[in-house]
């Protein structure tokens, strides 16, 4: 397959500006599969900016795909604020423990400060080394956790939803904190040359519905893209699961580009939202890049560029989520090759 004739800042440029490119920008979403580029265990991303800068540096010129993402989980900032996380040795961490565990702990907590509490100072390290090494090329961001999401981490996601029922002024107080420990952590990438890429799995319609969604999550996820916009930057948001009866509200809260999950429909939300935002998605990350063959994930990620190719806003072929530790290299080469074989304008020939 030939490589690519452009940089990826010069692809998504030219792109925003109607410009020729040779090929659609496109992102398997490479979170913790950026130890194996360098043979690390996952665990030992932990409290290491240099390995996590090193990894993602690395896997970014194995792969050539179109944007960076300095990721290792979602815990980060509800970690910096109390909550107890776990890191196995080669998996990803999960949520040991929320911050408080009953009502009288939510006054007690504080918003985290990003250049000294928990790992966040090392992931800044990480995207300032990031920056350093690439980012005249390549546009490097990093996760945040949106507030709403975070706030389930901070007191658990079943009293949260208790709490949703019973006690709305304290969801309020924990989304508010999170937003301001969100507020300063997006100050902080943006000062480290980074743009923020925004992640709130808990405002998923597998978990809340739209209503509550537009009660809890919308007014803080908001303000937050308000900010970044406020700094001149553009605000890439991803809600997992289903998504469909939020694709507006998402829009009005200002996002510039939706990634999508895999349990969404890249010619529905064409149809439904497509002629205000770019779409970004939405290969399937376990079936289909861990499990599947090159083949398969030719089709894929061909069927993709069918369906949303032709977005009026614009298109990002993508993962639909992070891709599992152990997706085989070959399988991301592969949709990086199939991109480039449908080209731009895309062969119909192709598809």
């Amino acid at each position: 397959m030939s490589r690519d004739l452009m940089t990826p800042l010069a692809r998504l440029s030219a792109y925003a500006a109607g410009q020729p490119i040779d090929r659609l920008p496109c992102v398997p979403i490479v979170g913790n599969t950026a130890a194996r580029v360098v043979g690390a265990r996952v665990g030992e991303f932990r409290g290491d900016g240099r390995l996590i800068a090193e990894a993602q540096v690395a896997s970014y010129r194995l792969f050539n795909y179109d944007i960076i993402r300095i990721f290792t989980d979602l815990y980060t900032q509800a970690e910096a604020m109390g909550a107890t996380v776990n890191y196995p040795e080669d998996e990803t961490a999960y949520l040991a423990a929320p911050a408080v565990s009953d009502l009288s702990g939510i006054e007690r907590l504080r918003p985290a400060d990003p250049l000294k509490d928990g790992n966040l100072p090392h992931h800044l390290e990480a995207m300032r080394r990031a920056v350093d090494a690439v980012g005249a090329e390549v546009a490097v961001t990093g996760a945040v956790t949106c507030p709403f999401t975070n706030a389930s981490f901070l007191v658990g996601a079943e009293n949260l939803a208790r709490l949703m029922m019973k006690d709305k002024a304290a969801v309020h107080r924990l989304c508010e904190i999170s937003l301001e420990t969100s507020l300063s952590y997006c100050e902080a990438i943006l000062d480290a040359g980074c743009t923020p890429s925004l992640t709130d799995a808990m405002s998923s319609m597998s978990v809340i519905g739209p209503r509550q969604f537009r009660e809890f999550s919308y007014p803080y996820l908001k303000r937050l893209i308000d900010y970044i916009h406020g700094r001149g930057k553009g605000v890439t948001l991803h809600i997992c699961g289903k998504t469909s009866g939020i694709w507006e509200a998402m829009v009005e809260a200002g996002a510039d580009c939706l990634s999508l999950d895999n349990d969404a429909s890249i010619l529905d939300a064409k149809l439904a939202v497509g002629d205000r935002v770019r779409l970004m998605g939405n290969v399937k990350p376990s079936e289909i890049m861990l499990q599947g063959t090159v083949d398969e994930v030719r089709r894929a990620t061909l069927d993709c560029v069918a369906q949303g190719g032709d977005n009026p806003k614009g298109f990002i072929v993508a993962s639909g989520c992070s891709l599992p530790t152990e997706t085989p290299f070959a399988n991301i080469h592969a949709m990086l090759d199939a991109v480039r074989e449908a080209g731009w304008p895309v062969k119909p020939q192709v598809l």
